[in-house]
């Protein structure tokens, strides 16, 4: 995501919009979280103190971080990736990999997906996205940095190698200032450098990293990516550019939700009892109604009118701003097999 928790301060609160802004910290003491676009500027950074980034920037806005918002926006993001494969390892909650070699619509194009992926964050949650999309993690985190914000760069497998010679080590993920400046001392200040040392004398300078550098100049990583967690819901979520005032505006955005929600039931291949709808309120305060019902369900005609007899079992306090609707107590559908005929797509956000 880019500049993550900045953006969503930026989205959530209008007029700072366009504006230098700093989460956290204060203007007399404190460290800076995350810094918007517009600071970074000025030299604002993350982990920088409060004092120099208003030294840099004197019309930096301070403001609190909201940390359940950026997790509830994380949330919404995942499960946009999760609607195209089920291989996402997150990073934080502004990043995560995803291995879409198999992918649930048969694409061939990462490149594609990518841009899909990222056009869906922007309508979805207001906020855009960047994107690298190579053979392995490694290029594709690399890629991801290149065309920032709200851009993605393709590093074909042709390109790897050319690619990888002609860029600065600094630039190298896992190569941080101390890295980067030892191996400046030893004349190495790009990939093509760094490719004229052997294995040994890595390994015999950096420790452990030094074959993962002989490694990765060459581009060659084998680490897979890994989903760390089993899903345990499945839903649809709505932040509305404007909020909800009328009844028949709020059960419509509802019933978009639910078709979204069966779309979602079905490329997980599961089946859920529990449904459950989500409310926020202008104000930012929250109310979940679920149910239980007695069968498993995974289709519209089943999930609607409990999803409406939710939303309207109590009053409800307008307007609103966000509705979602998620399916809990599920039951997975056997996956059919499908073999790996076609060369690894992975990409980073």
């Amino acid at each position: 995501m880019d500049a993550f928790f900045a953006s969503v301060e930026q989205l959530d609160y209008p007029e700072l919009k366009s504006k230098p802004i700093a989460v956290g910290g204060s203007e007399k003491r404190g460290v800076v979280a995350a810094a918007s676009y517009e600071a970074r500027k000025f030299g604002v950074r993350s982990a920088m103190s409060s004092a120099l980034a208003k030294r840099k920037c004197p019309e930096l806005i301070f403001v609190p971080h909201h940390f359940d918002r950026y997790k509830e926006v994380s949330k919404q993001i995942r499960e946009i990736f999760l609607h195209y494969t089920d291989l996402v390892e997150p990073l934080s909650l502004d990043e995560a990999f995803l291995d879409v070699t198999d992918n649930r619509y048969g694409h061939n194009s990462a490149t594609e997906i990518a841009t899909e992926i990222r056009q869906r964050i922007f309508e979805e949650t207001g906020l855009t996205a960047s994107a690298g999309i190579s053979i392995n993690k490694f290029m594709a985190k690399i890629g991801s940095d290149i065309n920032k914000p709200n851009g993605q760069k393709t590093i074909k497998p042709a390109e790897v190698i050319p690619f990888l010679e002609t860029l600065s080590i600094n630039k190298f993920f896992g190569v941080g200032k101390v890295t980067a400046k030892k191996m400046n001392s030893w004349g190495i200040y790009n990939g093509h450098q760094l490719k004229q040392h052997s294995a040994e004398f890595l390994t015999q300078h950096f420790g452990k990293s030094g074959i993962h550098f002989y490694n990765i100049v060459r581009g060659i990583q084998y680490s897979e990516v890994k989903p760390n967690r089993i899903r345990k819901s499945v839903g649809t979520e709505r932040t509305f550019i404007e909020n909800k005032y009328d009844k028949a505006d709020i059960i419509a955005a509802l019933d978009k939700i639910a078709v979204e929600t069966e779309k979602r039931m079905r490329s997980s291949k599961s089946k859920g009892k529990t449904i459950t709808v989500k409310i926020k309120y202008n104000d930012f305060t929250v109310q979940t109604r679920s149910r239980t019902i007695n069968k498993y369900i995974d289709t519209k005609a089943d999930i609607w009118p409990v999803a409406l007899e939710l939303l309207e079992q109590d009053e409800l306090t307008l307007p609103i701003r966000l509705l979602g609707i998620s399916l809990s107590n599920l039951a997975h559908l056997k996956k059919e097999v499908i073999p790996k005929d076609n060369p690894q797509l992975k990409f980073a956000f």
